[in-house]
């Protein structure tokens, strides 16, 4: 965590996606699965052009159930000024979706990123499954599940860099 993020909800990653029916929700699911949450951080996601209460595309709970997590309680939210403003993190699934979330958001600059910018190499998007096969929403699944997994593995960096800043020599 920087001095931007550390004025926000201890230790919120919000997932943002188009409509919170695909890749937001699979993301927030797969956190929780990679043990973001075992690192004391909470996981939640909406969409840029979501409307309240829908659920997820039946693709994602189909391929996320082949991992184990049920994605069928997921609703849809949309996002809102404090979702943003309790997030100490705003991970976006594309470069655009960034851009539009600060532009609507001007005080979460700095708090923004893409989920791609996690994978070693590369801050390539994350592409929108919606209307594709099973088999593009498993690959999808899968560009998020290593983008994840390596955000996981930079919080569990950042903290135990914290952890050895604090302790005293």
């Amino acid at each position: 965590m920087n001095e931007a993020t550390a004025n926000h909800s201890a230790r919120t990653i919000l997932f943002v996606c188009t409509g919170n029916t695909c890749r937001s929700p699979m993301a927030e699911v797969l956190f929780r699965l990679r043990g973001g949450s075992s690192l004391g951080w909470m996981a939640v996601s909406a969409g840029l052009a979501a409307a309240a209460g829908h659920p997820a595309a039946p693709e994602s709970v189909e391929v996320m159930r082949e991992l184990g997590p049920d994605l069928s309680p997921h609703r849809t939210r949309p996002l809102t000024a404090d979702l943003v403003q309790r997030a100490a993190w705003i991970i976006a699934m594309t470069e655009s979706q960034a851009r539009e979330i600060e532009g609507r958001f001007p005080e979460a600059a700095g708090r923004v990123r893409t989920l791609g910018s996690f994978r070693v190499g590369g801050a390539a998007d994350i592409p929108d499954p919606i209307g594709g096969s099973v088999d593009l929403y498993r690959r999808v699944r899968d560009l998020i599940d290593a983008a994840v997994s390596d955000l996981v593995l930079t919080l569990r960096e950042t903290d135990t860099a914290a952890d050895a800043e604090r302790t005293p020599t």
